[in-house]
């Protein structure tokens, strides 16, 4: 093997040049307008719908104020680190999830099970905005419809307008409103999942809409955006805070909250999900923030970015847990019932509880729903765009002579099309299923594959290389324990657990019902699992049987090299890469 394969990297062929922007025929890369624009669209995809409506019920089944403690240490030592890493890659290579593989082709399958992850999770997530515009658009109403019952809601229906707790079986109006009006939801899917209802399809195409006017010219468009996709829902959010600390029971709430239950702490499925949170939070492992930093200056400070954006996250998650719980505190109060009775997990939060605790605002409640869903409508374009400019970048890699336009537009329709499924009477059944069977459990596996391809075949020193020169600073030994052992154990550990505590999967209306799905989604659903996983193996084979007329064990040694695409694709900073890794292997 000659002296530059030894250093981990191979000789550039003549008709191998890389050009100076990028490698795709000679297209320049945009680059972001500003480095404040990529540290505020970093901030704007990673503090979402995810800070505002999962991480207060994940605190509070989780321990309260103990879960904060696994939360912190899995931020610590799982998530930014991860962070990092994603980061690093997408800046030193200018490239996007799969074509970052360059560094190890046999490793695409890698890139290739995230697009597949970020395909599934663009198409629900635009369906969870088309709803908050429909409580958006109904706010405006001279009475919050889902303040009384409707006699077509039968009996067992309570006013959330009102303070009487009702009977046990009782329904409130804001939790039917939701159910019955706004999802039109189906008792179960044996028999199909229904038509879209025209009302969430027209809210649907409005959020594709403002997503594709986001995106339509890349980082440009978004870059700019972002501005206000950032700033104004921290307004607004500070503004509920103050506005809910000051509601009768809203210490008591917050109190709730926190409280520390320490015996939970020795619970493995609290440690579970803190990571799950980690990831679904900050949007690691789906590929967005190698998009976002591969449009970066190379030498940009990706170190001091990933500190802010993490501690941000904390720092929202905590401001939004505070809101929420205030106002739920204020809502048991007023019901003269525990907290435990009101709170609910995910979209209930958000369609349920909360709308219920505004229909009991003495003053302005229609004021205060408008503010909260244009904040979770904005929060909701921000990851979302992050999520779909993600795609489009993907697809801009293999064919950058395709019009930005038509790439966006297609990948809008594509995803719009798909998200019907979504607004259906079923729609909430397929979100659970998709959400189950893609992106879950799968979102673990190219994670740790990420870290061992990093840190096992390309090499740990190899790529510390990299970074030092593209840095201009040596990582510390805290990234390198992070990177090759305690983050892909804890990830790992994390990801056996769940399967081995998983169930088969049911659709929970409430805490207490579990609703089966027809034996052929079960089928189907281990089909899509598969069909992602099974990329990585596949990528393996394609690349040694490129190989094959290589000897083992050669063979092997050349599946797993580098490319000749790999490494910075100016072709200045590109020379300077060469000759520094050359004088690093001869002083090792």
């Amino acid at each position: 093997m000659d002296d530059e394969a030894k250093y981990g990297i191979q000789k550039k062929k003549s008709d191998d040049t890389v050009s100076e922007s990028s490698d795709n025929g000679g297209h320049e890369r945009a680059q972001w307008g500003s480095d404040r624009e990529f540290l505020l669209s970093c901030i704007s995809m990673s503090i979402g719908l995810g800070n505002i409506w999962r991480f207060p019920y994940q605190a509070y089944a989780n321990g309260g104020g103990a879960f904060l403690i696994p939360y912190i240490i899995i931020l610590t030592v799982v998530g930014r680190p991860y962070y990092l890493l994603e980061m690093l890659l997408g800046q030193f290579s200018s490239k996007s999830t799969i074509k970052i593989w360059d560094m190890v082709p046999a490793l695409k399958g890698i890139g290739v099970v995230q697009f597949f992850i970020l395909t599934a999770l663009s198409s629900y997530y635009c369906s969870l905005m088309a709803i908050t515009l429909h409580y958006l658009v109904s706010s405006f109403q001279s009475e919050l419809p889902w303040t009384r019952c409707r006699p077509e809601w039968g009996p067992n229906c309570l006013d959330s307008i009102s303070n009487d707790t009702g009977s046990h079986n009782a329904s409130s109006s804001a939790e039917l409103y939701f159910y019955k009006e706004v999802l039109k939801e189906k008792e179960n899917i044996d028999d199909g999942i229904g038509y879209p209802d025209w009302q969430l399809t027209l809210c649907l195409a409005a959020s594709w809409l403002v997503v594709f006017l986001v995106v339509v010219r890349g980082i440009k468009s978004s870059g700019k955006a972002v501005y206000f996709l950032t700033s104004f829902p921290y307004i607004v959010m500070l503004g509920l805070l103050v506005r809910s600390v000051t509601l009768e029971g809203a210490g008591t709430g917050i109190l709730y909250l926190f409280k520390p239950q320490w015996d939970m702490l020795l619970n493995p499925g609290v440690w579970y999900a803190a990571v799950s949170q980690c990831f679904f939070s900050l949007t690691i492992c789906f590929g967005a923030i190698v998009m976002f930093s591969s449009h970066n200056r190379f030498e940009h400070n990706v170190y001091r970015d990933t500190q802010i954006v993490t501690t941000m996250d904390m720092i929202t998650s905590t401001i939004s847990g505070c809101t929420i719980f205030g106002i739920l505190g204020n809502l048991a109060h007023e019901l003269n019932t525990d907290i435990d009775k009101v709170a609910r997990k995910g979209t209930g939060l958000a369609f349920i509880s909360y709308p219920e605790a505004i229909a009991k605002f003495h003053w302005l409640p229609q004021f205060f729903a408008v503010i909260f869903f244009i904040m979770l409508f904005t929060l909701g374009i921000g990851s979302a765009s992050a999520l779909a400019n993600s795609i489009i970048t993907i697809i801009k890699d293999y064919k950058p002579k395709w019009r930005p336009f038509y790439v966006a537009a297609g990948v809008v329709i594509f995803e719009f099309l798909v998200g019907l499924i979504y607004v259906t009477p079923g729609g909430q059944f397929m979100i659970t299923f998709v959400d189950y069977y893609i992106t879950s459990f799968v979102a673990f596996v190219p994670a740790i594959f990420m870290l061992v391809g990093v840190c096992y075949v390309y090499g740990l020193n190899n790529f510390l290389d990299d970074i030092e020169f593209m840095l201009k600073r040596r990582l510390g030994w805290y990234w390198r324990i992070c990177w090759a052992f305690i983050t892909p154990v804890i990830i790992t550990g994390v990801f056996i657990y769940s399967l081995a505590v998983s169930e088969v999967l049911t659709y929970s209306k409430t805490s207490t019902s579990k609703i089966a799905y027809p034996p052929i989604a079960y089928i189907i659903g281990w089909i899509l699992f598969a069909a992602a996983l099974i990329q990585i193996p596949l990528w393996v084979v394609i690349n040694m049987i490129k190989k094959r007329s290589y000897k083992f064990p050669e063979i092997i040694y050349r599946t797993f090299d580098s490319s000749v695409n790999w490494g910075p694709v100016n072709k200045k900073i590109n020379t300077e890469w060469l000759e520094f890794k050359k004088n690093k292997s001869s002083q090792s």
